[in-house]
């Protein structure tokens, strides 16, 4: 039976890395004494995937990931036994089982949202809202992505569908998907340049609300959250 879990990681934990929390879920699992399935062959490891991770020092409050189990007591169980497994810096928001064509949580995630805001809320991005209209009319937003053996110019625009600027928080929806994956400070460095300041990363703080999958098209994109699929169990 597989299994999509949601969560949420703020605070201390923040600063710990993808491989750490994959490696506190396998503890976090065994603590709770769920039957998670296991693959096979000489090195079996718990059958887990997780969304798209997140970068070290960012809090979310729409993580998922996905396991696989033998057996279970229901979800509130499970559910609760999750949430006793883990600190404070995890909070375990929903339990969904999975249709079984369902695809795995890292390759549906399609798009993300994200917040910023300044860590010094004596500023504030409302004091820029008269760069966002004109900001977002620009056919072509570059930013340059650098490779092991070269760097190119990439457009993003395409890739950021709405963008706002909310109780002084600047609010984008964007590409999430592996070949278009936009990282949230490409937004915020090109916004923040175009309205002419220079903002050191370490002035703001950026929260990942939620990741989601497209139930549309490509070309009609119909964003829903990674856990709209899949039901109470």
């Amino acid at each position: 039976m597989k299994i999509r879990i949601k969560f949420a990681k703020y605070g201390a934990l923040r600063f710990i890395g993808h491989l750490d929390v994959m490696r506190f879920f396998q503890k976090a699992i065994r603590r709770a004494g769920i039957d998670v399935a296991y693959s096979g062959g000489y090195s079996p490891h718990q059958i887990m995937t997780f969304a798209a991770p997140l970068g070290v020092g960012m809090c979310s409050t729409g993580e998922y990931m996905d396991i696989e189990i033998h057996s279970h007591q229901g979800g509130a169980d499970l559910m609760d036994r999750l949430k006793k497994a883990c600190p404070p810096g995890i909070d375990i928001l929903n339990v969904k089982a999975l249709p079984d064509k369902a695809g795995n949580a890292m390759a549906s995630v399609a798009a993300a949202t994200y917040a910023v805001a300044f860590k010094d809320r004596t500023r504030s991005f409302a004091d820029y809202a008269g760069f966002l209209k004109p900001f977002m009319d620009q056919r072509e937003i570059l930013i340059t992505k650098e490779t092991k053996r070269s760097s190119m110019e990439v457009n993003i625009r395409p890739g950021i569908y709405e963008c706002r600027i909310e109780d002084g928080t600047l609010c984008f929806l964007v590409d999430a998907s592996s070949s278009g994956n936009i990282r949230p400070n490409f937004v915020t460095e090109r916004f923040l340049d175009f309205a002419g300041v220079l903002v050191p990363e370490i002035e703001l703080q950026t929260i990942r609300i939620e990741t989601w999958m497209n139930a549309g098209t490509q070309e009609a994109p119909d964003f829903v959250p990674l856990d709209a699929i899949g039901e109470e169990f």
